[in-house]
């Protein structure tokens, strides 16, 4: 076992004993390669590099109870990239290929799996990059297909941390009928710099409304919005411009699993003040609780800033439940690595 100290594990990037690399070219995947280094050599008129050919993913793997390695719902982020290379024009991962590469790299450093009860898990990161030169606006020729793996801690040790968000009007995350809809890391440039400004002004993370209308509320800078009225109802955004997410999507069973309503629907932005309870939602936490929200010279308080509500902490200890094999996984989410 390698020598980590798992209580102290943050969020970021670690070396393993390797990550798993296939490349396409002729028209089809070549087989699978395990690679030590950390590092890609690629021709420098790459189209990623130009053209931003490229998309990625984000799951985890988990240690259950019952000593099992599991992985989280990997089929669906397999479709998801699926969907994304097609829109991005590359050759997309068939959903087996990924599935097995996501087997066969946790497999592979499965030493690196966080012991049960640390809270900590294994951070898969999918990778699809154009490799091959294009000078001229056009798809490239040859692409590449990277999964690498990661230990990573709970992200709030000690219990889910309310945080304050804002609003700001001057900047978008993505165009309406543009690529808000799909993982490129496109999308997470356009956030950057209105991300970085609202941590220097206090605010951890930002909401964006429609780009059209700056009316509706449509998804934070890196996570799904999610609500619970006063009558317990999940409420989420409709929009084609916001990112399906697995985790969001994951949330809306539970909550049906729990009796709740849901809603998928437009939200109207006025809307924010007569919630009960909201969160960002996404792989790396589950749900992050967000107790206020400030636009200009509104201010918006949800919720208690120094506890997250009844019904969140339900939806992540559940979700939880089922990842650490705490609670019985009725809809065959968690894919075994044997």
């Amino acid at each position: 076992m390698p020598k980590i100290d798992w209580k102290s594990l943050g969020f970021g990037f670690s070396d393993v004993n390797c990550h798993i690399r296939y490349t396409w070219k002729d028209g089809k995947w070549s087989k699978p390669k395990f690679v030590k280094k950390p590092f890609i050599s690629m021709h420098i008129g790459a189209s990623c590099l130009h053209y931003g050919q490229e998309c990625f993913e984000g799951m985890k793997a988990f240690r259950q109870k019952n000593g099992k390695v599991v992985i989280f719902r990997p089929e669906e982020n397999a479709k998801r990239m699926f969907r994304t290379a097609e829109r991005c024009v590359m050759p997309p991962v068939p959903v087996e290929m990924f599935v097995e590469a996501a087997e066969k790299v946790v497999k592979a450093n499965i030493e690196f799996v966080p012991p049960y009860g640390t809270g900590g898990s294994l951070y898969i990161r999918p990778l699809l990059i154009g490799t091959g030169p294009q000078i001229g606006v056009a798809p490239a020729h040859e692409y590449t297909f990277i999964m690498m793996v990661m230990p990573v801690g709970a992200y709030y040790k000690g219990g889910l941390k309310p945080v304050r968000a804002c609003i700001l009007d001057h900047w978008d995350r993505a165009a309406p009928h543009g690529m808000g809809d799909v993982k490129v890391g496109g999308n997470y440039a356009a956030s950057l710099f209105a991300h970085e400004k609202a941590k220097h002004d206090g605010w951890p993370v930002e909401l964006y409304l429609d780009a059209k209308t700056h009316k509706y509320v449509e998804e934070f800078s890196t996570s799904n919005f999610l609500a619970i009225t006063k009558n317990g109802t999940y409420v989420t955004p409709d929009s084609c411009s916001v990112l399906p997410s697995v985790t969001n999507m994951s949330l809306k069973q539970v909550a049906a699993d729990l009796g709740w309503k849901v809603e998928c629907r437009k939200v109207r932005y006025e809307e924010i003040k007569d919630f009960a309870e909201v969160a960002a939602c996404g792989t790396a936490v589950v749900v992050t609780p967000v107790w206020e929200i400030t636009r200009g010279d509104e201010v918006i308080r949800i919720s208690d800033p120094k506890k997250p509500g009844k019904g969140l902490q339900k939806l992540f200890d559940t979700v939880q439940g089922i990842q650490y094999g705490r609670i019985k996984d009725i809809h065959g989410w968690c894919h075994e690595v044997k």
